[in-house]
C-alpha cells in the first residue's frame, strides 16, 4: 500500500493544460483528436465541459483525469508536469489527487457499498486517515447511513451513484471528475445526484463534470465547449 503526506507543490490551479494535442493511430494513419487546448481548472471551481458525441470530450477527459498521456502539449496536475513523471508515480498521483464519478457507477458487485467506498484505499491512503471511519461518514453524507451493507444489486440507480460519489472522497482529492454522473439516471433521480456536488462544490471542492445534457449547466461556475477537437469558448 502507497503512502502519501500531501506533498505535491499548492498552486492556483488543480489543472493546468498547454498547446495540448492528442491524436490516436490506425496503422499508419494518424487521427487527430484534439487540437492546441489551453485550459486551466482553479481551486473551487465547478466546470462543465459539454459538447456533441464525437467532439473529443471524453478524450478531454481523459486527459484532465491523467488517464492518458497527450501526443505534445502539457497536462500539470497540482504542479506537478504528468510529462516528466513514470507511470507508477503517474498512477500514484491519480490516486490521491483525483476522484472519478463515472456514468455506469464502476461498483464492484459483490462488494457491499462501504467495501466498495473503501476500495481505492487498499493501494491509496493518505498519512493519518482512519479510512474506515471516513467511508462511513461519507456514506452518512450521502444519505446511506442505513444501506452500507448492501451490494449494488440491492440499490437503485441513484444509490449507486451516491456510493460512487462516496467512493470518489474517500481519498480527500483535490479534483472530482465527474462523466456524465446522471446519464443512467431519471431526472429525479439525476437532480438528487446533482444537488450532492452543489453541495460538494459550496463545501470548496473542485469539481469538472463532462455532460451533453444542456440542464446541467446551471450547476456550473464556468462550461467549456469543446467541437471537433477545439474549444470553442472557455
Amino acid at each position: 500500500m502507497a503512502d502519501y503526506n500531501g506533498s505535491v507543490p499548492d498552486g492556483n490551479n488543480v489543472i493546468d493544460i498547454r498547446c495540448l494535442k492528442k491524436s490516436y493511430f490506425l496503422g499508419d494513419m494518424e487521427v487527430p483528436i484534439l487540437h492546441g487546448i489551453d485550459m486551466c481548472i482553479k481551486k473551487g471551481e465547478f466546470v462543465a465541459i459539454m459538447g456533441p458525441s464525437g467532439s473529443g470530450k471524453s478524450t478531454l477527459m481523459n486527459m484532465v483525469g491523467c488517464l492518458d498521456r497527450p501526443t505534445s502539449g502539457n497536462v500539470m496536475l497540482m504542479g506537478r508536469d504528468t510529462n516528466t513523471i513514470s507511470d507508477n508515480e503517474l498512477a500514484e498521483l491519480r490516486g490521491f489527487e483525483i476522484g472519478f464519478v463515472f456514468q455506469n457507477f464502476n461498483l464492484i458487485p459483490r462488494l457491499s457499498a462501504y467495501e466498495n467506498v473503501m476500495l481505492p484505499t487498499y493501494s491509496n491512503t493518505k498519512k493519518g486517515m482512519d479510512t474506515s471511519s471516513r467511508a462511513q461518514d461519507l456514506l452518512k453524507l450521502v444519505g446511506l447511513d442505513d444501506r452500507m451493507g448492501h451490494r449494488p444489486s440491492e440499490l437503485s440507480g441513484g444509490q449507486r451513484q451516491r456510493v460512487a460519489i462516496a467512493r470518489s472522497l474517500i481519498n480527500d482529492p483535490s479534483l472530482i471528475l465527474a462523466d456524465e454522473p446522471t446519464g443512467n439516471l431519471d431526472s429525479r433521480t439525476g437532480e438528487e445526484v446533482m444537488e450532492i456536488f452543489s453541495d460538494l462544490h459550496r463545501q470548496g471542492r473542485t469539481i469538472v463534470m463532462i455532460t451533453h445534457d444542456p440542464e446541467m449547466e446551471q450547476y456550473a461556475d464556468r462550461v467549456v465547449y469543446i467541437r471537433d477537437g477545439y474549444i470553442v469558448n472557455n
